[in-house]
């Protein structure tokens, strides 16, 4: 696939997660959430600070993005393997990382408040793991890209 076939496709992905997040973030959350605080009154009050929350979640999902797409720009750019994909790959692992911890401690603090239920926490857990997941997966490829631009800065210097 040429490069910038490639980046369109990237960009195409990246442009359908953020439309997916937003429907999710700020339509079916909402949505149900409010379903859910009506057909359970104990539950009212937790409505909006578990709304917050989730949408808070939101923010480094959507800088993430960003990033993808800073990414796509280069790989459409013929610029792969560069110092600024690995930094941007690093960026996202770190904003995984960071997103999962959050997560996971706001779900045990709305635990500890008697406004969760631990089957909660334990579903949040899988979510946690997808989090952390990615947060691996993008840190192996930030070093990768960052090895293969080291080469690549190398084989441009030699004759």
């Amino acid at each position: 696939m040429e490069q910038k076939t490639l980046s369109l496709v990237l960009k195409i992905v990246l442009a359908g997660l953020g439309a997916a997040g937003a429907v999710v973030y700020f339509w079916l959350l909402p949505m149900f959430g409010g379903d859910f605080a009506a057909s359970n009154p104990g539950y009212e009050a937790c409505f909006r600070p578990w709304l917050f929350f989730l949408w808070m979640t939101a923010v480094p999902c959507y800088a993430a993005l960003f990033f993808g797409w800073s990414i796509a720009v280069e790989i459409g750019r013929d610029n792969s393997f560069s110092n600024k994909n690995a930094k941007s790959l690093r960026a996202i692992a770190v904003l995984a990382a960071v997103d999962a911890v959050f997560f996971f401690l706001g779900n045990i603090l709305f635990l500890l408040l008697d406004m969760s239920h631990p089957g909660v926490l334990l579903l949040s857990c899988f979510i946690v793991f997808g989090g952390v997941a990615i947060a691996v997966v993008a840190a192996c490829l930030s070093h990768l890209v960052y090895k293969a631009a080291k080469m690549r800065e190398e084989n441009d210097l030699t004759i």
